[in-house]
């Protein structure tokens, strides 16, 4: 009888740590995955903000920032954040008018990359943080995937432009004007 105990204590221990390293893989694909979407994401942001900035520079008819627009749209993986980062200089060296729409949607897609690009880190940091543990090198949980790497860029800042102010429109008969009081 007292050996049926360590028995039973036996399977349950397996048991416990083999959903333990159940969960830890679980975690560990969805930390990548995660990752990986995150990279896609930041990569479109990347694309629209050249795209934007190629319209601007069109608009402006300054060669150095298309020509950096450009480099940054057709650039390889490789070669990715230098082109972006090129970008990015070429941006700040600009004077922007705040009054042009398509000035207004680059500094909107700037933004948008800044976050995209928060994102990223923190996902792939904590995809990295789950790969250091223990039992995930011990074990090998990490090996399908491949290893998440950061993308390094200045952080694309413009200057602030201010608000759009809504123009009020004038009421139309119907709707501002008060009634006719009979006489």
């Amino acid at each position: 009888m007292p050996r049926m105990w360590w028995v039973v204590g036996v399977v349950v221990l397996a048991a416990i740590f083999s959903a333990y390293l159940g969960w830890t893989a679980q975690r560990v694909e969805r930390l990548h995955t995660r990752a990986r979407s995150a990279e896609r994401a930041l990569d479109a942001h990347l694309l629209r903000r050249a795209a934007a900035a190629a319209v601007v520079a069109e608009r402006r008819e300054s060669v150095e920032l298309y020509s950096a627009a450009r480099l940054a749209l057709d650039a390889e993986p490789g070669e990715r954040e230098t082109a972006e980062n090129d970008l990015t200089r070429q941006l700040q060296a600009v004077t922007l008018d705040p009054a042009d729409p398509a000035v207004r949607t680059l500094a909107a897609t700037s933004r948008r990359v800044v976050l995209a690009r928060q994102v990223h880190t923190d996902l792939v940091r904590d995809a990295l943080s789950a790969r250091r543990r223990v039992f995930v090198r011990l074990f090998r949980l990490a090996r399908r995937y491949p290893r998440p790497q950061y993308f390094d860029i200045v952080e694309p800042s413009l200057p602030a432009l201010p608000l759009a102010r809504a123009v009020p429109t004038p009421a139309s008969p119907a709707e501002g004007a008060l009634p006719a009081q009979a006489v």
